[in-house]
């Protein structure tokens, strides 16, 4: 019987869950998916202040998608409850994320927590792994020199210039990556990288010490998943290569390929999608004149509605990407 490949994917919020994760599951891979454990707003940040715990949000996004579970399981994962109004306009907890939280709260252990977590939502082969579980967090040097703190505020700029570029984002106090993290990184085949807010979700994840060393001496393929629209105060006017480029820094090393989407949709489809998100600012450019060994221009657009990925291209051009 052959070998199943191992693929560990990076990103965080939901767009890699959403757009990757679930997809690749139904394949006969071995996915390990890597999130930062960065958040610091909304529900989650105020459990990580009340119970001294880790950012359970975005690695419960990790576990519904890679689950095996019956459907109420992963709906009282995702399951809104109490009135509390968060920063940035969130209401009430999500039981996935208290019961992440509490587990680690009460066992005064993280691993466990996490093992539980799986056993509940019945992730069998596959893991979901933080970067780290050291408590660190996201700080950010603006081109105009100021230094502004907080994933949240990096995420949707409140107290700064969203005009204003990032420089650099760094961790403070200095963390050390996860153990089981570094070592899927070496057995892996393939590496995905996002799709997912560049500076607030997918480089966060390369942080933590050892990461990037590990990513650089591994033989898997390097394959980034470019975003479809530019965010405030994040990627303002960025074209593919910008956000290659990018994330080729914080790599310290060459991608090997990088997926992009060359549908253009309507200027109301986009009008209309940037009332409901209006931190969306429009398209992400591509030059026509891209390396087309290394950059993959394919239609990755759903055909109507949200400006995002459709999770059915995506998955399968990166099986195809993988294959050849």
């Amino acid at each position: 019987m052959p070998r199943l490949k191992k693929i560990v994917c990076f990103g965080g919020g939901n767009a890699l869950p959403q757009v990757v994760l679930s997809g690749l599951k139904k394949y006969p891979l071995i996915i390990n998916s890597i999130t930062s454990m960065m958040q610091s707003g909304g529900s989650t940040g105020q459990l990580r202040k009340d119970l001294n715990v880790l950012p359970p949000g975005d690695i419960s996004r990790h576990l519904i998608a890679l689950s095996e579970a019956p459907q109420w399981k992963k709906g009282l994962f995702y399951y809104r409850f109490g009135e509390k109004k968060f920063p940035g306009g969130h209401v009430g907890h999500r039981f996935g994320t208290v019961f992440i939280a509490c587990l680690e709260y009460l066992f005064k252990d993280f691993e466990k927590a996490s093992l539980f977590a799986h056993e509940f939502l019945e992730v069998k082969k596959n893991r979901a792994l933080p970067a780290t579980i050291k408590k660190t967090s996201l700080w950010a040097e603006l081109e105009n020199g100021q230094i502004i703190q907080g994933e949240d505020e990096i995420d949707v700029p409140k107290k700064h210039d969203s005009k204003l570029r990032i420089k650099r984002i760094f961790l403070k106090p200095e963390a050390k990556a996860y153990p089981p993290t570094l070592a899927a990184i070496q057995e892996a085949d393939f590496i995905i990288l996002g799709p997912g807010d560049l500076y607030s979700s997918l480089i966060p994840c390369l942080l933590p010490g050892g990461i990037k060393m590990a990513i650089q001496k591994s033989r898997a393929v390097k394959i980034y998943v470019c975003n479809i629209m530019n965010k405030l105060g994040e990627t303002n006017g960025f074209s593919v290569l910008d956000f290659a480029g990018e994330v080729e820094k914080y790599l310290g090393c060459s991608l090997d390929l990088v997926l992009y989407n060359t549908e253009i949709p309507d200027k109301n489809r986009i009008k209309e999608y940037r009332k409901k998100e209006p931190s969306i600012l429009g398209i992400v450019k591509f030059d026509k004149e891209l390396d087309k060994d290394k950059f993959i221009g394919k239609n990755l657009l759903k055909k109507k509605g949200s400006l995002e990925h459709n999770s059915n291209k995506v998955v399968k051009n990166i099986l195809k990407l993988c294959r050849q």
